[in-house]
């Protein structure tokens, strides 16, 4: 139950379903997330950190870049309808659409260079 509940409240917020969304289509590292959403790094670390810790996400380091993904073989095999249903909930929503179009621009930049990408 604990679980669940902990789930479902990293699913009640805006930023954290934009950025399952993303992380739906391909592994991010906090710079890309950061870009696609134009949002702070903190914005973005403090939101990845509550998708991970809720069980969505996995973590894997490359050189300087933490690179999230959604954890398709950890999660409990629920979670996979609750991503299923947020997936076709932000199917045609345009803010989600946007950040998917901005993803693809964005660039893995190196600490203390990341830019924010124009709207």
């Amino acid at each position: 139950m604990h679980s669940l509940m902990k789930a479902l409240k990293a699913l009640s917020d805006e930023t954290r379903l934009r950025i399952l969304n993303l992380l739906l289509e391909r592994e991010c590292c906090v710079c890309e997330v950061m870009q696609a959403l134009n949002v702070s790094q903190t914005r973005a670390s403090r939101n990845l950190g509550i998708l991970y810790d809720a069980g969505f996400l996995k973590l894997r380091k490359e050189g300087l870049w933490s690179l999230y993904s959604i954890d398709r073989d950890g999660m409990p095999e629920y979670f996979t309808y609750l991503l299923e249903a947020a997936k076709k909930a932000l199917k045609d929503n345009r803010l989600a659409i946007q950040d998917s179009e901005r993803l693809m621009k964005a660039e893995r930049v190196g600490p203390g260079r990341v830019r924010r990408l124009r709207q």
